[in-house]
């Protein structure tokens, strides 16, 4: 029915009006394509037949045709060419376009094997303030190295993972390669992360999701109408990554760098994006991070440097909506903002705060009092075992949640000693006690079986694969490390010396080494049911 929306002309809609009007479009112009594709296939069929008439065969055996080039084709064009010697039009048109350029409109439709896409667009609502000239600007292909740096809840990776469904869905030639350092992290992470995208752009586009088919082995998402492939590969194993060949005709056209900053350094980013970047020119690299402390950091080095299509994107949780984040997001940001300004910069703000490589910038060395400790309303415990050169290391602190404050007020350092002459020693000169948790080393269940058989209530840290990392970004990431150097000089030496790995350049990377960590593997066992807890 006529009316003056639908009187506007097509020019002047809304681009999501004109890829509705597209999408309706291509949905009739396939139905019809597929009815004269069905039609065109029985055609061929009874065409190609055998022939059976005996009178046509000994017309064409005069024309030197041998029988297995005798079918109702054949038959037909022989029967217009005598229909039109007796000056029948129609015949003569019909043999006419048969025999010229002018081919069959059927056999047309039959090969011809395009398909149209309509576009789509990630619907405005999905897109934070701090991303909407990136967003017009990735479309116009502006830049085609993007870095997205910040804070926490900046919405980098959700923005990303939703983006990256409608540059597919636009670009049909296109695969994506989604990479974090270590791969045994993929799946709880950018896998579901990209699901999860597939799923908010289908509210807008409810078809989308029924073309993206997820797979965990391989840890692939396919999208089952173009054969499109969305890769998931760790940069830890890369055989993998150089042994990815995309469906014939397509190529990686979009590459995800997820916690890029983790990675080995700009070497084997180079080296990834060599293996990958092949048999396409219209080629997007995203790389997604939190930005690191250090300067000296390589992430952070390599950012100024101008390289032609690179762009510096930054956004921090001030850009994005409260009722997105929630308010418990909104009260730890102000929180650490005033009890930790430096640390609240770093994780909230994405600055860069620290010019060395140390992990832990949040440590305070001073006294402890007993006054303190006896006020202290719960401690924990905790065992990094070892034998030599390693030593094993017992730790004793106070956590105070309210104000993120860790007190590490005792500690035990010791080799070559047997795991029973050390529960006696705790026992007799630390006033360890029978019902005082201790949480140890999950990895030697021996040496926790025995602590169990003296009487000691000892488990083992729960752990998972990103443990390590989670356990030590949540310690930095506290207000105060609170250390008594002389109650705990070997806790002290270790936290306020602990710095990130290098890559062969002298670069800091993300990476946390595993060696003269001794006290701070035993503080990390000890505060497991918090950091976990968090972290689940």
């Amino acid at each position: 029915m006529a009316n003056e929306h639908n009187l506007i002309p097509f020019s002047e809609r809304t681009a999501r009006e004109r890829s509705e009007f597209g999408r309706r479009g291509a949905e009739a112009s396939n139905k019809v394509k597929k009815e004269k594709k069905t039609l065109a296939n029985t055609i061929n069929r009874l065409m190609e037949l055998p022939l059976q008439s005996k009178e046509m065969k000994e017309k064409l055996k005069l024309l030197g045709l041998e029988d297995n080039e005798m079918n109702n084709q054949t038959a037909m064009v022989v029967a217009m060419y005598y229909e039109a010697l007796k000056g029948n039009v129609t015949a003569f048109n019909s043999l006419r376009d048969s025999s010229g350029n002018n081919y069959q409109d059927i056999k047309e439709e039959q090969e011809k094997e395009e398909i149209e896409h309509p576009l789509i667009f990630m619907p405005a609502k999905d897109i934070g303030k701090a991303f909407v000239d990136i967003n017009r600007w990735i479309d116009e292909r502006k830049y085609n190295d993007l870095w997205f740096e910040g804070g926490r809840g900046s919405i980098k990776s959700s923005y990303i993972s939703e983006k990256a469904i409608e540059i597919l869905e636009n670009n049909p030639r296109m695969c994506a390669l989604v990479l974090r350092q270590v791969g045994n992290t993929l799946k709880d992470s950018v896998y579901s992360q990209i699901q999860w995208g597939i799923e908010q752009i289908s509210e807008s586009y409810s078809y989308v999701k029924n073309h993206w088919k997820s797979t965990k082995s391989p840890l692939e998402i396919k999208n089952i109408d173009t054969g499109q492939l969305i890769y998931f590969r760790g940069a830890d194993d890369p055989g993998k990554i150089k042994s990815i060949k995309p469906p014939k005709g397509m190529y990686i056209g979009l590459v995800i760098f997820e916690e890029f900053d983790q990675f080995k350094g700009m070497a084997e980013v180079r080296k990834i994006e060599q293996s990958a970047k092949r048999g396409g020119d219209d080629i997007l690299t995203f790389k997604i991070y939190n930005t690191p402390k250090s300067t000296n950091h390589y992430v952070n080095k390599e950012k100024i440097i101008p390289k032609k299509g690179r762009y510096l994107h930054k956004s921090t949780y001030l850009d994005v909506p409260k009722e997105w984040l929630g308010q418990p997001f909104i009260d730890d940001a102000d929180y650490l903002k005033e009890a930790a300004p430096k640390i609240y910069e770093n994780e909230y703000l994405g600055k860069m705060t620290g010019d060395g490589g140390n992990v832990f910038e949040n440590i305070i060395l001073k006294e402890i009092t007993d006054e303190m400790i006896k006020n202290f309303d719960y401690t924990y415990q905790g065992i990094d075992f070892g034998w030599f050169p390693d030593p094993l290391a017992w730790t004793k602190m106070c956590y105070q949640p309210d104000k993120k404050i860790l007190y590490i007020f005792d500690e035990y350092v010791v080799n070559k000693m047997s795991n029973e002459k050390v529960w006696n020693y705790l026992q007799e000169n630390k006033g360890v006690t029978k019902d005082d948790l201790i949480t140890a080393d999950s990895a030697e269940p021996k040496s926790i079986g025995d602590f169990q058989g003296y009487g000691s209530l000892m488990r083992g840290a729960k752990k998972g694969p990103d443990s390590v990392d989670y356990s030590m970004k949540w310690l930095s990431s506290l207000a105060k490390i609170v250390i008594d150097p002389k109650r705990c000089p070997k806790s002290a030496e270790e936290f306020t010396t602990y710095e990130y790995d290098t890559d062969k350049d002298g670069n800091y990377i993300s990476k946390f080494i595993d060696a003269n960590n001794h006290c701070i593997d035993s503080v990390r066992y000890a505060m497991n049911p918090i950091w976990r807890r968090k972290g689940e």
